[in-house]
């Protein structure tokens, strides 16, 4: 099989150089390039030698040359616009309006639906990293035996005295931001009290 596809491969080499001295205008049994054409460039003794031309040959043109594949038709018009613009179905690359932007109560700025605000999360989390390192520098590495509660300016006179016993106070040298509300700091889960509820072993039953 493999000898077919050569012989045909040499045929249509053949047939080709034929046909090469029809192309450019030269005419046919004549050495190609002619006599005192430009010879190319690398082969020794520049032009070619009018007393004995030697006849084209595609061959040693290319020698051990591999012939690449070129594509064999056109792109549709379609295919090319799908590939300039894309496609609704898959990826529209033009410009489309955007239609999930809100804008945000509280600052005014523009965000995506179902995300967070980026210009009140970064004030949060500028505050709460203030808040960690006024932690860090007043506690150090004590261990937390006692729940923390961090006051700003002049919220400690708020409660009574004995309200911030048995707790470690951490105050902030400013007043609480208007948008810092303090339900930002209470704890998310309660410990169990025995006076509010009744415990039931899970070996007894509660008859009604």
């Amino acid at each position: 099989m493999t000898s077919v596809w050569l012989g045909r491969l040499r045929l249509a080499l053949e047939r080709f150089e034929q046909q090469l001295p029809v192309w450019f205008g030269f005419p046919t049994g004549s050495g190609f390039p002619p006599a005192g054409a430009f010879a190319l460039a690398g082969i020794e003794g520049g032009h070619r030698s009018a007393s004995n031309p030697d006849p084209f040959s595609l061959k040693a043109l290319l020698g051990d040359g591999i012939l690449w594949a070129v594509p064999k038709h056109r792109r549709t018009l379609e295919k090319r616009l799908k590939r300039k613009f894309g496609t609704p179905d898959y990826k529209l690359k033009i410009l489309t309006p955007k239609t999930h932007l809100r804008m945000c109560a509280t600052c005014g700025d523009d965000h995506e639906v179902g995300v967070l605000c980026p210009t009140c999360y970064g004030k949060v989390k500028a505050e709460t990293e203030q808040m960690q390192d006024k932690i860090q520098a007043q506690l150090g590495l004590a261990p937390v035996d006692r729940e923390v509660v961090v006051l700003y300016d002049r919220e400690r006179d708020e409660q009574p005295a004995e309200f911030w016993q048995g707790k470690r106070i951490v105050e902030m040298e400013k007043s609480r931001p208007v948008w810092f509300g303090k339900n930002l700091l209470q704890r998310s889960t309660q410990p169990a009290t025995t006076d509010s509820a009744e415990v039931i072993k899970p070996e007894t039953e509660k008859l009604g």
